[in-house]
């Protein structure tokens, strides 16, 4: 048998960790968009989650599992964006420092959310090199721990009480669909599903412009991002090693959607739903509306997660009309 980085028992006791921290949120509903898609979708709302993105549940359990001596010398990452929210927000929680490495390029929305945490903010040049570089002299200097976005046993396992809530919230689904960047909410998904509902079946979507999940599934192997191209800068991340081999035996498909597929979805879930989401979070939305995932038959009730609202209102992705 296959050992994952994360268990459902892992998951549980993350959901008892961040219980009264996080948000327990909601699950939508939309007769409009049931239509479109041809079955009943169910949005699980991360973008209404603290910080605006599912990222606080992972962030929030790993910082609350740092022994009393890691937690002196503070966290560390190194993130575009929601983590870094995320991570600050929760460090802010437990009473102690984040140094947040963010590159040059990151949405002016989320560096000042992060700086409105009280995290120390550093900023990088726009490459994962540059990151990876920066956070790992931060961490030589401080002694913080370093919390990965995605690619950690406790974040995943955070990630995954998004699923567990869902499953609680919408009973009887017959498929789950959730975005897939570095692959934390995907593989906590995955963990999650398979154990208390083996039946439903499970669904990455993803950029057509960073589509390495979709080349990774049809290769077998992991593919790393090279050039990622998309408005949904929260899914331009690779997998990592911990959060590949969950997606790799228990996703079914990997749906890609276009850039135009993207930004219309955005704004129909903001006109028919009134909810707001970033691009990245109407990814899995998307897919469920095109024709590709439209043309599978045995699925009527379907779970999407809808992973962040922290779109840059300055740059819309769509114009003035």
């Amino acid at each position: 048998m296959t050992t994952y980085a994360a268990t459902i028992d892992d998951v549980r006791a993350a959901a008892e960790r961040i219980a009264g921290a996080a948000h327990r949120t909601p699950v939508w509903t939309c007769s409009a968009l049931d239509e479109m898609a041809g079955r009943k979708l169910f949005f699980k709302c991360e973008n209404l989650q603290k910080v605006g993105a599912f990222k606080f549940r992972g962030a929030f359990n790993a910082v609350m599992k740092l022994s009393a001596q890691e937690a002196a010398c503070g966290v560390v990452t190194h993130s575009s964006g929601n983590h870094a929210q995320a991570l600050a927000l929760a460090a802010k929680m437990r009473g102690i420092t984040a140094h947040i490495v963010m590159p040059s390029n990151a949405p002016a929305i989320k560096r000042r959310a992060v700086e409105g945490y009280g995290a120390n903010v550093i900023i990088c040049e726009p490459t994962q090199e540059a990151r990876a570089r920066t956070a790992a002299q931060v961490q030589a200097d401080t002694g913080a721990t370093f919390l990965p976005s995605y690619n950690h046993p406790d974040i995943i396992a955070g990630q995954g009480t998004a699923a567990l809530e869902l499953l609680e919230q919408a009973p009887g689904l017959d498929a789950i669909i959730s975005p897939v960047g570095g692959g934390g909410l995907m593989s906590g998904t995955c963990v999650t599903t398979r154990a208390l509902a083996p039946h439903v079946r499970l669904f990455a979507a993803e950029p057509l412009g960073a589509d390495d999940a979709a080349q990774s599934m049809a290769k077998g192997e992991l593919v790393p991002q090279t050039d990622p191209r998309t408005i949904a800068d929260g899914l331009r991340t690779s997998m990592g090693d911990l959060t590949w081999p969950i997606i790799r035996d228990h996703v079914e498909q990997v749906l890609t959607v276009t850039e135009e597929e993207i930004a219309a979805t955005t704004r129909t879930m903001w006109e028919r739903t009134k909810l707001i989401v970033e691009p990245s979070g109407a990814v899995g939305v998307a897919a469920a509306l095109g024709e590709g995932f439209k043309g599978l038959e045995g699925m009527e009730r379907v779970g999407i997660l809808l992973s962040g609202g922290n779109l840059d209102l300055d740059h819309l992705p769509w114009g003035a009309s």
